[in-house]
């Protein structure tokens, strides 16, 4: 008998007979005990480590001073994020211009706003006094209507908010322009051919298809302009920063109160990410067949497969 007879004459095991070996993964265990040892590590340094002094960053948490210093940080982001916003849709069609100097304006700003640190421009804004006393309003060349201290006009609030947002307008154009050119040309043809005008099509038909590609990096910018208006500190705005800076320096407790700013810091980004999230499955609508679930959604659904999977033990 052949040995392909032999094979065609067995019978074959049940798989609920069949023996069924994990493959060992010896990698990841070491990854894990390492990680373990490293948060042990951390844990302990933490609790045992007298120089955190936890007491005084549970003192300072919710103290006056910090609490304001959270509403300019948030103020600051607010209107920054929409002056670069507003910037950045405007220079974003304008370098999609065909005129060659509306193009090369708007990439000369890109250019200039972009290569120039952003602490600098602050820098800049509140020491324009220096440079332009007087701020004046009338026809160029000719008669000026209105004419005010250039300290008074823009206040270091102000000056802030400027050097911030003008700085994001920069980077929001690039980012608006690389979702306006994401939506296909056919669309706007298709809009052209049934008479509708560019800024129409631009509201109506582009912008809303583009927001698929713009709202995830725009998230990222909104958390990054959070972070950055720490930057203000440095020029004398009380932020959240600059409110731990005055405190500590006074009372020269400078890691506590570092700790508390960057505690604020870690739940103000915390909450943005999941606005950011929710923001992002909204605009998914219509590109995908199913939108992804939310945390709770998956939460519910591994509570309810551990509950089925206990019941059929």
């Amino acid at each position: 008998m052949t040995a392909e007879a032999d094979v065609a004459g067995t019978d074959e095991v049940p798989a609920d007979q069949l023996t069924v070996v994990p493959v060992r993964h010896p990698g990841r265990w070491v990854a894990v005990v390492g990680i373990a040892v490293l948060i042990a590590m951390v844990v302990s340094s933490l609790i045992r480590n007298s120089n955190w002094k936890w007491d005084y960053v549970r003192g300072y948490f919710t103290f006056s001073t910090i609490v304001h210093g959270i509403l300019i940080t948030l103020e600051l982001t607010l209107f920054a994020m929409a002056l670069g916003i507003a910037l950045g849709i405007i220079l974003a069609v304008m370098r999609l211009s065909e005129n060659p100097i509306v193009s090369g304006a708007a990439w000369f700003y890109t250019w200039f706003f972009r290569g120039t640190p952003v602490l600098v421009q602050l820098i800049f804004w509140v020491n324009l006094a220096a440079l332009y006393p007087n701020l004046s309003l009338g026809i160029p060349f000719g008669p000026t209507f209105v004419t005010g201290d250039t300290n008074s006009v823009i206040p270091i609030l102000l000056a802030a908010t400027l050097g911030l947002g003008l700085n994001e307008g920069a980077y929001m154009s690039e980012i608006v322009r690389a979702g306006i050119l994401s939506v296909d040309h056919g669309q706007t043809e298709a809009a052209q051919a049934l008479g509708m005008g560019r800024l129409l099509i631009m509201r109506r038909v582009v912008l809303p298809q583009a927001m698929r590609v713009i709202i995830p990096p725009t998230g990222n910018e909104v958390i990054s302009m959070l972070k950055t208006t720490s930057l203000v500190a440095f020029i004398g705005v009380a932020d959240l920063l600059g409110a731990a800076k005055d405190i500590y320096g006074n009372n020269f407790l400078i890691v506590p109160l570092l700790v508390v700013a960057s505690l604020w810091y870690l739940i103000m980004t915390s909450v943005l990410t999941v606005i950011q999230y929710y923001i992002e499955r909204y605009y998914a609508r219509g590109s995908v067949r199913a939108l992804p679930p939310t945390p709770l959604q998956r939460i519910r659904a591994r509570m309810i497969g551990a509950g089925d999977q206990s019941r059929a033990m």
